[in-house]
């Protein structure tokens, strides 16, 4: 029976393999050391000149000492040389024309000054809103005035018409609306005076207001209780009757006394109005009829207070007193009760008053009737 070789395994022990690690280690870095050296032997080749090379190039360039090397630029030379022969003597250079159109200097248009704004149409409409119509200068800008700010600037077309309508409705009371065009000398030589009224657009009116005086442009279609009041009817010792109260402004009030034609007064800005004329003797215990009637800018009538009255007996000329309102004078209040306003002065000097261009409303003041006769 033939006998079985078994080998056994000899496990390594720890000494050699660290030497084996070393061993690979030494050779590694044997194998990087010659590659290095390797790569410096061929710089060296580059670096490092021939001593046949640099012997032969010596030689050819003793044999090449010449004009040869110097081929190149000679020929720039002779180039340069040529060109500039030819644009002296051969050369012959075309000027070319080029037409610039001549271009127009800008025109400035002086602005006409003798050409005012104009005022066609000033309307109250339904709601209570405000038109202005009017002329002026094609493609310009015109400035609309009330009482006396600008509230909107507008651009007359082609024709010069221009249309202004602002989107809120104005306020109740008075307005004075004027025009005025870019230069500030140039403004229109009338003014529209607009009154709204707290009873609508239908109750309000526009007075183109001229030198020649008044052109009525809005009337008053509805007329109400309080468009005309006569609060106050003064008979006088001197034969001379005084009538205030209130009416639509910048309109007019006419007195009738039977059927007699006595004089007339413009209305106010603040609606007061007070109308004074000579009446004569009125005899006591008699029966009259008065009328205060309010005219539209045409003249016509557009309303009426009659009152009837007998005359009664005179109580004495210290009893005459004047209540002042917004909006008086004593110029005018002198006008009414003692025929010429430059009296104003007696109606100062009765009732005290310093500046006699100073007055209050609801001041009452006595009347020197007496004084004026």
């Amino acid at each position: 029976m033939a006998k079985k070789n078994t080998k056994t395994k000899i496990k390594p022990s720890t000494d050699d393999l660290i030497d084996n690690a070393i061993a690979q280690q030494n050779s590694w870095m044997e194998n990087r050391r010659a590659f290095a050296q390797r790569f410096l032997k061929s710089l060296n080749i580059f670096a490092r000149p021939n001593p046949k090379k640099a012997d032969a190039a010596a030689a050819d360039k003793s044999e090449n000492r010449g004009w040869r090397p110097y081929w190149f630029p000679i020929l720039c030379a002779l180039v340069v040389i040529f060109v500039a022969i030819w644009v002296a003597f051969f050369h012959t250079t075309t000027h070319r024309v080029i037409v610039v159109p001549a271009v127009p200097d800008p025109v400035v248009r002086a602005i006409d000054t003798e050409t005012k704004p104009s005022f066609d149409i000033v309307r109250i409409e339904r709601g209570g809103q405000i038109v202005v119509a009017g002329r002026w200068i094609p493609h310009q800008n015109i400035s609309i005035l009330i009482n006396g700010k600008i509230v909107a600037t507008e651009r007359t077309d082609s024709r010069g018409e221009f249309v202004y309508s602002p989107t809120h409705p104005l306020a109740a009371g008075n307005y004075t609306i004027s025009l005025l065009g870019v230069n500030p000398d140039v403004h229109s030589e009338d003014n529209v005076f607009v009154y709204v009224s707290e009873q609508g657009y239908k109750n309000s009116i526009s007075l183109l207001m001229t030198r020649d005086g008044s052109t009525l442009l809005q009337a008053p279609t509805m007329l109400t209780d309080g468009d005309l009041v006569v609060s106050k009817i003064d008979y006088l010792s001197t034969g001379r009757i005084v009538v205030t109260g209130d009416a639509m402004p910048r309109l007019r009030v006419s007195l009738t006394l039977g059927d007699k034609y006595m004089g007339f007064a413009r209305v106010s800005d603040h609606r007061h109005f007070g109308l004074g004329a000579d009446v004569g003797e009125l005899k006591s215990g008699q029966e009259y009829s008065l009328a205060v009637r309010l005219h539209d800018g045409d003249g016509r009538t557009i309303a009426t207070v009659r009152h009837n009255f007998v005359m009664p007996e005179m109580t004495g000329d210290d009893n005459t007193y004047y209540t002042v309102r917004r909006g008086d004078c004593l110029w005018i209040i002198a006008r009414n009760f003692l025929r010429r306003g430059v009296l104003f002065s007696m109606i100062a000097e009765r009732n005290n008053i310093e500046n006699p261009d100073l007055i209050y409303p609801k001041q009452l003041l006595q009347i020197p009737v007496d004084e004026s006769k």
